[in-house]
């Protein structure tokens, strides 16, 4: 369950010429482990917060995106990011038509969310230690 300190969120990319806002609760919030995230975000793992996608609304410049396929399951993903500061605020998955997720980071107050599980565990660095109440997958969420 993903539990929130407040309905309305808001964030954008690190220059602020790319925002977003929503005003419901998300559909799920992950931790991914997969190599797609660890380059798009530079790091150990990616976080996600999944909407509808229509539930999600940007403002300021147009987003570019790059689209990819991923290299363990085949189907596409497209990055959407910030073409002045190259921030990545969102992507959406070949494998979850309709849902759009955002960058956990990119949230004023990236706090206000709780992970309910981590993904594609099977590539995680080994310096990685999971909550006890987080679903924990070696590769994608089921369903």
């Amino acid at each position: 369950v993903v539990q929130m300190n407040q309905l309305q969120q808001q964030g954008g990319c690190q220059c602020g010429q790319v925002r977003y806002s929503t005003s419901v609760t998300p559909v799920r919030s992950m931790a991914c482990h997969c190599s797609g995230c660890k380059k798009r975000t530079g790091s150990a793992f990616g976080i996600g917060i999944y909407f509808n996608d229509n539930e999600v609304e940007f403002s300021g410049i147009e987003r570019g995106s790059y689209q990819f396929e991923s290299d363990t399951t085949g189907r596409w993903i497209r990055n959407e990011f910030c073409p002045q500061c190259a921030t990545t605020v969102s992507w959406t998955l070949e494998m979850r038509p309709g849902l759009r997720a955002i960058a956990g980071g990119t949230f004023d107050d990236p706090r206000w969310f709780t992970l309910e599980s981590h993904i594609w565990t099977r590539s995680a660095c080994n310096a990685i230690l999971y909550p006890d109440d987080v679903g924990v997958f070696e590769k994608a969420l089921p369903g």
